[in-house]
């Protein structure tokens, strides 16, 4: 069986979606999440649904039972999740899974970014359990962006950001999906030592993806190409971190989580979230997403 963690939020329920359309038997997919409520539609679907939390560790034993391949999921809890990620790691050891893929953040082991550092860690219980894993560590999400700050920009003709003339290789949470499926689907033989990811060792224990976008892009980019599809005037506006700190919090935006947003920048602007590795083209036998589809996908579906 393959078994999704977090299956209920916006990554784990495209993975699944993902693994039933490559043809893998709904009962052969387990969706473990908080509230089994919240996955219903994946249990109509033939999905087993089971209950599992990262903060309660008796829950995660049960969920991960029969497991062969595990996709552990980072929590959502910034702060809490080497503790969180602690649990579901002692629990995938003793179902003697035979691999687990976690899902990290790019250049995990030399990044600046705050989001690191417990990324990293979570690697580093990985590799002391003994178990075959498979690190993906994945960029920035487009959505990020498309989400956000394009109305944003839309509202007020300016992109807000510190990160300089710094490239983010961002990708779009399906492409990050696909990626996670061709691990947990392929048929190779588990090995030991990191190397470099290939579509011909998706699933070879071991193996470290530095996972972004085909076509990096700067903070000005990201403005030409929203001005470019929608017809309006929008510029980017560079900042210290902490005067775009600022204005995220004058925005509303919670006061930590504004300051992990301009810390990112500034490790954008160090190309922390960059990469020419072409490891998520390969693993999802494709080109990523470009900025310029995600930005007119958005644009259709704003009011207005």
């Amino acid at each position: 069986m393959i078994t999704v963690t977090g299956a209920a939020g916006q990554l784990g329920r495209l993975v699944v979606d993902e693994l039933l359309d490559s043809g893998l038997p709904p009962a052969q997919i387990v969706a473990v999440v908080r509230n089994p409520q919240k996955a219903g539609d994946l249990a109509a679907r033939g999905v087993q649904v089971r209950h599992g939390d990262y903060d309660q560790p008796q829950t995660l034993g049960p969920a991960l039972a029969g497991t062969r391949k595990l996709l552990l999921i980072s929590g959502s809890e910034v702060g809490r999740r080497i503790d969180q990620h602690r649990n579901a790691v002692a629990a995938a050891k003793a179902a003697g899974v035979d691999l687990i893929a976690y899902t990290s953040i790019l250049n995990a082991d030399t990044s600046s970014v705050p989001l690191a550092a417990e990324h990293l860690a979570t690697e580093q219980m990985i590799r002391d359990s003994g178990l075959p894993f498979v690190l993906l560590r994945n960029g920035w999400y487009l959505e990020n962006y498309t989400g956000s700050v394009l109305p944003q920009a839309l509202a007020t003709g300016s992109v807000l950001g510190a990160a300089g003339s710094g490239r983010v290789a961002a990708a779009t949470r399906a492409d990050f999906a696909a990626a996670a499926v061709a691990v947990l689907t392929a048929p190779a033989p588990a090995g030991s030592a990191d190397t470099a990811g290939t579509a011909d060792t998706a699933g070879t224990a071991g193996t470290v993806y530095e996972l972004g976008g085909d076509e990096p892009f700067t903070l000005a980019e990201l403005a030409a190409e929203i001005s470019r599809h929608s017809g309006r005037e929008i510029g980017y506006q560079d900042l210290p971190a902490d005067v775009y700190a600022k204005a995220l919090t004058d925005a509303g935006v919670p006061e930590a989580f504004a300051s992990m947003l301009a810390a990112s920048d500034v490790g954008i602007s160090r190309g922390d979230l960059t990469t020419d590795s072409g490891d998520l083209a390969r693993l999802i036998g494709r080109p990523t997403t470009s900025l310029g589809d995600a930005v007119r996908a958005a644009l259709v579906g704003l009011p207005g």
